[in-house]
């Protein structure tokens, strides 16, 4: 008897009717200095990169401003409402983002606790509805509950961006069910952001089937910032990879590698 296998077929990283090449993001934020920022971020091959627009100059002329550096041109430039603690402060944080000249496209971060920078969702939620009647594309920042991803698809965010484990703590994808599940029950793409560590977590966290990853930290806190992000983005192409490759089924007993039919009898 054969068995039909379902193939998983790869599509474009698309969000917000913009597509991108890469589905690895990454943030300009806790680097060292803007040379080594430029080459984490050239190793890494991200199309899209965060901007924090309430800790950055937001004068392109500027030298010692970050967005000096980084040519618009070539990368997909996507200010984050980092740091805002109310919907009120990051709507007015995503509006002065629009008036400096970036897109419309905005990372929307509405932080409810200060020691773990948990989410808070009552003004996320609220910031979100505002932002997306304003017309801007929010990819929303939240944390591993179905129920709130569902509300910001219903609210109209153009992306949902579930944590793996705290911002900044690097300890890798704590609940891979809840995310798995929160990418079985979305339309919008869905890309997890926050707490990734290593090469490692970013395999095993695209191995849920998620459509990106967003890092920061696990990069510019490495001791070789470029080559960790190359490292990330290698990591983040084999977990997509073994994704759509579908892997063998876990098993409680050994199974032979090689068939026994057809062995010779030596007794």
């Amino acid at each position: 008897m054969t068995t039909t296998l379902e193939v998983r077929k790869d599509t474009p990283l698309t969000i917000g009717g913009r597509t991108f090449r890469s589905r690895l993001m990454v943030g300009t934020g806790k680097y060292r200095d803007d040379a080594t920022m430029a080459q984490a971020i050239a190793a890494s091959g991200a199309d899209i990169v965060t901007v924090a627009v309430r800790r950055v100059n937001l004068d392109r002329a500027s030298e010692e401003g970050i967005l000096h550096t980084l040519d618009p041109t070539r990368l997909f430039l996507l200010a984050n409402t980092a740091g805002c603690y109310t919907a009120a402060d990051a709507v007015r944080y995503a509006r002065l983002a629009r008036e400096a000249g970036f897109n419309e496209f905005v990372k929307l971060e509405v932080i409810g606790d200060e020691e773990t920078l948990l989410p808070d969702v009552q003004g996320l939620l609220q910031a979100a509805q505002t932002l997306v009647h304003e017309g801007f594309k929010v990819l929303a920042y939240t944390n591993d509950d179905l129920v709130t991803a569902l509300r910001l698809e219903d609210a109209g965010v153009a992306a949902v961006m579930p944590l793996a484990s705290p911002i900044g703590s690097g300890l890798g994808l704590v609940n891979a069910y809840s995310v798995r599940l929160i990418k079985r029950r979305l339309q919008v793409p869905v890309v997890v952001d926050a707490g990734v560590g290593t090469a490692s977590d970013a395999c095993i966290t695209m191995e849920q089937g998620v459509d990106g990853i967003l890092m920061n930290t696990a990069i510019a806190a490495a001791q070789d910032p470029a080559r960790m992000a190359h490292a990330m983005r290698l990591a983040v192409e084999a977990g997509r990879a073994a994704f759509l490759a579908g892997r063998m089924p876990r098993r409680e007993v050994a199974a032979p590698s090689s068939p026994l039919d057809g062995m010779l009898d030596e007794t």
